[in-house]
């Protein structure tokens, strides 16, 4: 998919400099750039006249923009055009500045002079949350398929039903395939209590909670918060205090998953089962929202619960949300028809039996990516990772013990 890109800059030698890196961009279309404010909200008016799909999805605002000041301009911009994202180009991107132009609606911030990575990393961010937007207003977009890789998250409908397990499995199918040039990152964003450093028995001095605050997370800040797993997986712990998952904010949530997307393929983010507005985000920009239950009572109501809490704060609609089955017995009342009935949601066609004997060894040991291939548990959670497009539908699985070096 194209992603149109409108540039707003009063000085006509910065415009055609902008229009010409955006012209580089995979992808991009850059559009006639307007030089003020009244300009710009003149043409999305007369741009969204005939439908929203008419909007450019990404306006790149200039912070010396007038007559409006730049966040003013960016605030109006979001009330009455929401299916636009902006992004704010400035000369001192400060953390301070970062959470203003947050706070009055832009999805991204760039430093000048502007660098192709960066503003790749911007654009393809916010054109991806533009399209889910334009998909929740009927708009018929999908999101670009750009620098950008996929994300995926895997929440639970309460505590225990095996949410990090599946997560894990997720990750290590798609890394497995050997298909993604870029790689696969697993983020546990489970502040309070996240399990994937103990699931691959990581002890690691950097969490996600070490990127909080920072305003520009480049590859080398990345790198150093990145546990480089024998398996080829990189994984982005949750802090083993508990206490500092509060660092970790919706806007740092935010540019996290913009940071990591724009340099890995494949994003796998474990929400754990407690909404917080770290992982509401992530729920919110991601391609393919899990939700994982098992077959009784207690737990669909409480995939119900949840469902209607994502609609009411407006994070996920119900028919967007995939329901995963997990530990199906033969014994089991409640069938996977039901729970798409009751839930409104997509329900997975890989249904996950119980196997707890299955999982014992490699739980205890540390050492998840060492689940028996030929197990029905992994072999079913390795059939979901391709129904939901991770892996190629053909793809045989395979074991997950290729070692390396920790860093």
């Amino acid at each position: 998919m194209t992603t149109r890109v409108l540039p707003v800059v009063g000085d006509p030698d910065t415009a055609r400099a902008l229009i010409t890196l955006l012209s580089q961009l995979p992808d991009s279309e850059p559009m006639r750039s307007v030089p003020d404010s009244s300009t710009l909200l003149d043409t999305l008016a007369a741009l969204t006249h005939d439908s929203v799909a008419d909007l450019p999805e990404v306006v790149v605002v200039h912070e010396r923009v007038g007559p409006l000041p730049a966040l003013e301009l960016i605030r109006e911009v979001a009330l009455r055009f929401p299916a636009v994202a902006v992004v704010l180009v400035s000369e001192n991107p400060s953390a301070g500045l970062y959470s203003a132009a947050m706070d009055a609606g832009a999805r991204g911030l760039a430093g000048l002079p502007l660098s192709y990575d960066e503003l790749a990393a911007r654009v393809a961010a916010a054109a991806h949350w533009a399209a889910g937007v334009r998909r929740h207003l009927g708009a018929g977009e999908t999101a670009p398929t750009g620098p950008g890789g996929r994300v995926v998250t895997v929440t639970g409908a309460k505590g225990g039903v095996g949410a990090t397990l599946l997560a894990t499995q997720l990750a290590l199918a798609a890394q497995s395939s050997g298909t993604y040039q870029r790689g696969v990152i697993l983020v546990d964003l489970d502040l309070l209590c996240g399990d994937v450093g103990s699931y691959f028995d990581v002890q690691f001095r950097r969490s996600v909670a070490d990127l909080a605050g920072i305003a520009d997370i480049t590859p080398q800040v990345l790198g150093e918060a990145v546990f480089a797993h024998e398996t080829g997986l990189s994984l982005l712990i949750a802090p083993a205090e508990g206490e500092r998952g509060e660092d970790v904010t919706e806007a740092t949530a935010r540019h996290l998953l913009s940071a990591v997307r724009s340099r890995h393929d494949i994003v796998v983010v474990d929400c754990g089962s407690h909404l917080n507005a770290a992982n509401a985000a992530a729920i919110e920009m991601s391609d393919a929202a899990l939700l994982v239950t098992t077959p009784d009572v207690i737990s669909v109501r409480a995939v119900n619960r949840m469902v209607r809490m994502w609609d009411r704060l407006r994070i996920r609609k119900a028919q967007d949300t995939l329901t995963v089955v997990n530990r199906m017995g033969r014994a089991s009342a409640i069938q996977p028809q039901l729970v798409a009935r009751i839930t409104g949601t997509q329900v997975a066609r890989a249904v996950i039996p119980a196997g707890f004997r299955e999982l014992q060894e490699a739980q205890d040991a540390g050492r998840i990516q060492d689940l028996d291939a030929r197990g029905q548990v992994r072999r079913a959670m390795w059939a979901l990772a391709a129904e939901i497009g991770l892996t190629p539908a053909d793809a045989a699985p395979t074991g997950g013990r290729r070692r390396g070096r920790r860093p």
